[in-house]
């Protein structure tokens, strides 16, 4: 049997306060933000794996709990989500969800804010520093009503969708010589 041995990292404690103070607690006393690990972050999903069981014989569906982020050596930022975020119990049992993601969420949900790494994709240090001016963006992003913040996303998806057109139709036209080197005759 193979071992695999993960690094993992605890959330600084002053960095668990700071977030904690911030971000306040949700209905059931967990804090609504928390810092996470990448490898120490795992999520059931269910799927049909090569591997065998401990028969020998080969498993072709089960449930596993696998690392939630492919960047599992950085540091990640999580905000709690209400179970109703996930629709009702009723529509999510005996679905395919149920089956890919496991059961319903009844205390909720962590889900990805932002992956702690430079503008090169580099490993950032969690700091006290870091989680503070984190913080500072939490405070700020609240005085804006969802609506706003959902336009403002929209706006910002369509204008990427966009800059990719022009860029696609511009590496196609630089690509292709005029009249796909056809002779070019004139009419007067």
């Amino acid at each position: 049997m193979i071992n695999v041995i993960r690094e993992k990292h605890e959330t600084p404690e002053s960095v668990a306060r700071l977030l904690l103070r911030v971000g306040g607690t949700n209905r059931f006393g967990k804090e609504n933000y928390r810092a996470v690990w990448g490898w120490n972050r795992l999520t059931l999903i269910g799927g049909e794996w090569e591997q065998k069981n401990e028969d020998g014989a080969p498993e072709q569906w089960a449930y596993r709990w696998v690392p939630k982020y492919t960047e599992t050596d950085r540091w990640h930022l999580e905000k709690w989500m209400p179970p109703e975020l996930y629709g009702s119990p009723w529509t999510w049992w005996g679905t395919e969800k149920e089956r890919e993601l496991g059961p319903y969420p009844v205390r909720g949900e962590y889900e990805h804010v932002l992956t702690l790494e430079g503008k090169s994709g580099e490993f950032v240090q969690l700091t006290s520093t870091i989680a503070e001016r984190i913080a500072h963006m939490i405070q700020y992003a609240r005085k804006f009503p969802k609506s706003a913040t959902k336009a403002a996303l929209y706006r910002r998806e369509a204008k990427a969708d966009r800059d990719y057109e022009e860029w696609a139709y511009d590496q196609l036209t630089e690509q292709v010589p005029a009249f796909h080197q056809q002779p070019f005759v004139t009419v007067a």
